[in-house]
């Protein structure tokens, strides 16, 4: 072919890049890309139109595709049909300016389904709510970001009318952390009077939103606060159970045993959220599955005591924060996306009949329009899982109960 012939062809070939550009580039992203293009002027001047015509083909091209990629990116990491269309929902983090607090706000002002951002934090925190706010909003994203504090002798019921009025989603990474020698019924009665008054100011303020709740001990304070929105004749199964982080985790284990990118591993975590009730279901992966089955055992150990594996490596002087801020901001993805029209499953701790004889259960859950849609049954366990799930549930039982006893005792 002659010069000139190219020349055309790769003016042709320029053309179609720049309309599959505008095709596949998101708005947000177009400015910065659109630098690439305009950087082309003074090229195209030095260089004459031919050699301008396939070295901005190539650019361009490029540019394209690491747009493509940016966005395939922003697909969720969760069951679905197809990526969440972009919606303008509000959502609140209470106790925002803490460990686990900040970089979920930070996690969940990334996401493109929020267009509004509460940080909810006391008076008395470290770090105060409106600067964690003021950091916030000073990222790229087109979210408003605003701050809320409480101090200690006032109600949050009537103070956080302007913080929650209007939220789809509360995320309530609260409570006191588990000392050395104390009960998981001591932890539970305190950190309980905590989610209750958040759950409180969510019956009133925001009724249908989505209350996730990562509180300890999550087997517990979940029927408890589940049940006191049903005594109020509120949906029980808005208030729902963050486990995400043993998925996470299971995940990533099965990777580095069998050196397949944790992406493509999907183990459901049944149960609860503590000790013997976190049950991985490695049969239900493909990868996970071929584990030798004497590797098993240690494995699902590993799973269950990961978090003290986090304390003991912090020498005690914290827990599992940036994970558990992951993990919390991936369940609030899920949400966010079935809100939005994606129904998206992610396991999670609510009120389920799943399994008869146990009234609270963490398995897979779909998220829709109203939130929790489905609440999937545990599917087929092999020999070793069955036996786990038995004394998954003889743990499980005993920790629900008194949730459900301190539900009968209180009221919102």
């Amino acid at each position: 072919a002659s010069w000139h012939e190219l020349c055309l062809s790769s003016k042709r070939l320029l053309k179609h890049l720049l309309k599959m550009f505008a095709r596949v580039v998101p708005q947000g992203l177009r400015s910065s890309r659109m630098r690439v293009v305009a950087g082309f002027a003074p090229a195209r001047q030095a260089l004459g139109s031919r050699t301008f015509a396939f070295a901005a083909a190539g650019a361009l091209g490029g540019a394209t595709l690491l747009a493509t990629k940016e966005r395939q990116q922003r697909v969720p990491q969760c069951e679905g049909n197809a990526a969440p269309s972009k919606g303008n929902f509000k959502v609140c983090v209470c106790g925002g300016s803490g460990g686990i607090g900040q970089p979920l706000s930070l996690l969940m002002a990334l996401d493109p389904n929020v267009g509004e951002l509460s940080v909810y934090d006391l008076t008395i925190a470290m770090v105060p709510p409106g600067g964690v706010a003021a950091d916030l909003s000073h990222i790229e994203k087109n979210v408003k970001v605003a701050g809320f504090a409480k101090s200690l002798d006032q109600k949050a019921v009537d103070v956080l009318g302007d913080c929650l009025k209007g939220c789809s989603l509360v995320l309530v990474p609260a409570g006191m952390p588990r000392k050395p020698g104390q009960t998981r019924d001591d932890l539970f009665k305190i950190n309980a009077n905590i989610a209750k008054e958040v759950v409180e100011a969510c019956a009133k303020h925001c009724p249908d939103a989505v209350v996730a709740l990562i509180v300890n001990p999550v087997n517990s304070v979940v029927p408890a606060m589940a049940e006191l929105y049903k005594k109020k004749g509120l949906d029980p199964k808005k208030i729902v159970g963050v486990t995400t982080l043993d998925c996470v985790r299971a995940n990533k284990f099965v990777g580095e045993i069998t050196g397949v990118d944790p992406d493509d591993i999907e183990v459901p975590v049944i149960g609860g959220h503590a000790g013997v009730t976190i049950m991985p279901v490695f049969s239900q992966d493909k990868h996970a599955a071929k584990i030798p089955a004497s590797q098993i055992p240690a494995l699902d150990k590993h799973v269950q005591d990961a978090g003290t594996d986090v304390v003991n490596a912090k020498n005690g002087k914290g827990s599992a924060t940036l994970s558990m801020a992951y993990a919390g901001a991936r369940l609030g993805k899920a949400v966010l996306a079935g809100l939005a029209g994606t129904p998206t499953t992610e396991c999670a701790y609510v009120m389920s009949d799943v399994e008869s004889d146990v009234p609270y259960f963490t398995s897979k859950v779909t998220f829709g329009k109203q939130g929790v849609e489905k609440v999937h049954p545990v599917g087929k366990l092999n020999k070793y899982e069955e036996e786990r799930l038995k004394e998954a549930k003889a743990a499980l039982k005993k920790e629900i109960q008194s949730g459900l006893d301190y539900a009968k005792e209180t009221s919102l």
